[in-house]
């Protein structure tokens, strides 16, 4: 079996894409609270899937997987933010009580 580059390019952006996944789990396992781990989750939920997508497009040209593939990828990319914010306030909700409480004060401890 030869190898041509766009099969070697799309190996280079899924390796890429996995080793960002294996160093984001790192850094939400090392991480202290939840806020903290929670920066460790953007490469894995946008960054990853761009990757991904770009070898399939690499591997595939522009087909109907690659559209499928990138239409997937723009999804993700606007739902990753909204997940992001509703974890962060549910985090703030039972570690302080309400999301709005101005005071900072650390209720039930």
């Amino acid at each position: 079996m030869a190898v041509s580059a766009p099969s070697v390019a799309a190996d280079v952006l899924l390796a890429g894409a996995a080793v960002l996944v294996v160093v984001s789990a790192i850094g939400v396992l090392v991480m202290r609270d939840v806020y903290q781990k929670l920066h460790f989750l953007t490469p894995v939920s946008i960054v990853a899937p761009i990757l991904v997508a770009c070898a399939i497009t690499v591997r595939d040209g522009w087909a109907q997987p690659t559209g499928q593939s990138w239409l997937a990828v723009a999804i993700v990319c606007v739902a990753s933010p909204v997940l992001g914010h509703a974890t962060v306030r549910a985090a703030r909700v039972r570690e302080r009580g309400d999301w709005r409480d101005p005071t900072g004060v650390i209720r039930g401890s």
